[in-house]
């Protein structure tokens, strides 16, 4: 690739004896390659991964005081390679039909892709006219859902040099609504049940609980038109513009055809299980490189200090709280310092890693 030039490409990556569904299986992927002049040396590869409802636009979109490129324009800006993911059942990867997706087999389908397109950077064979990377420092960052995916890869499959988890909860995650309106009822779903026939440890709290539960879609609907979705005070900090805010979670309600280019059309449902307690303990207390905790100061962490407790085998910890900023951090007027946070402590992995 010549240099000066900066630029984006669409790939699919075969994961199907990964996902192991008994069928092919792709992840769609966009490699959004720097400027080569400005490329880090050594190299930093970051894959990232979008939360529930959301596609990898998610990464790439602008607000309209935006630069260019959103957040992957941002890290390409300074010398990464930044790959924007959709998992499987989002996006334009593969979706299967009913509860054929969990966990474990999303984040080994994202484990493989990953795996597949180190190697392709090290062979000089991803990307037509990109030379030869090796050994290139590989970070994986996730917003909500998409948190909870890279923890259990990093957990299950050690996929990563080290980790972001951006706005989910190693302890438990937990959606607020605004102060005075009813909380949220969220079932908490063993991952040792399938979603067939689930097992709902607090079911009998459930069925008491006053306010808007997960998966009723017509309640939410409701909310919507009535003038606010019951997660917009959580989803998106007061100062964003009101057209995007609401158009974003009149998305979420299924209220706007087309989407927005950020949303996707499709979750899987194993995403219930990401809000029990305790959901992705064993895969956290596991993890031993590096991981940044970071959330804006309105989201879905209850208790931001003790979050670093969950990543029990971890060589170094940094948790960051960014101000004006609510769950959906790439819509806040303060994503670039997010962005920036982000970016810092990946060179510092990478720094880490030379010395190590």
């Amino acid at each position: 690739m010549s240099k000066g030039m900066k630029r984006s490409v669409e790939l699919k990556i075969d994961v199907s004896e990964a996902a192991a569904l008994g069928m092919t299986a792709h992840v769609a992927i966009t490699v959004h390659l720097p400027d080569m002049t400005a490329l880090a040396n050594p190299m930093t590869v970051c894959f990232a991964f979008p939360g529930g409802g959301y596609c990898r636009r998610y990464y790439s979109f602008d607000m309209p005081d935006g630069s260019g490129g959103g957040e992957a324009g941002f890290h390409c800006d300074r010398g990464w390679i930044f790959i924007a993911c959709d998992h499987l059942g989002f996006g334009e990867s593969t979706i299967p039909e009913g509860n054929a997706l969990n966990l474990d087999n999303v984040a080994a389908a994202n484990d493989a892709m990953v795996r597949q397109v180190m190697a392709r950077l090290e062979a000089g064979t991803l990307v037509d006219g990109l030379d030869p990377i090796v050994d290139a420092t590989c970070l994986g960052i996730g917003q909500s859902m998409g948190g909870c995916f890279t923890v259990v890869a990093q957990g299950n499959h050690q996929t990563f040099h080290g980790i972001g988890v951006l706005g989910y909860s190693g302890v438990h995650t937990v959606v607020p609504t605004r102060p005075g309106q009813l909380p949220a009822a969220w079932p908490w779903i063993s991952r040792r049940s399938s979603l067939d026939v689930p097992h709902v440890l607090n079911a009998a709290a459930l069925a008491q609980a006053p306010g808007v539960t997960l998966g009723d879609a017509e309640a939410l609907q409701a909310a919507a038109r009535a003038g606010e979705h019951p997660f917009q005070w959580s989803f998106h900090h007061d100062d964003e513009p009101a057209d995007i805010v609401t158009l974003d979670m009149m998305a979420s309600a299924g209220l706007v055809d087309p989407l927005p280019e950020w949303r996707s059309a499709t979750t899987p449902p194993c995403g219930v299980y990401m809000v029990a307690p305790g959901a992705v303990a064993l895969e956290a207390a596991v993890i031993r490189v590096p991981v940044l905790i970071a959330m804006g100061e309105r989201d879905v962490i209850p208790d931001p200090l003790g979050e670093p407790r969950a990543y029990k085998s971890a060589e170094d910890i940094q948790l960051f709280i960014c101000p004006q900023m609510a769950h959906m951090h790439n819509f806040a007027p303060t994503r670039v310092r997010f962005w920036e946070r982000i970016h810092n402590w990946g060179d510092g992995v990478a720094a880490q890693r030379r010395l190590g």
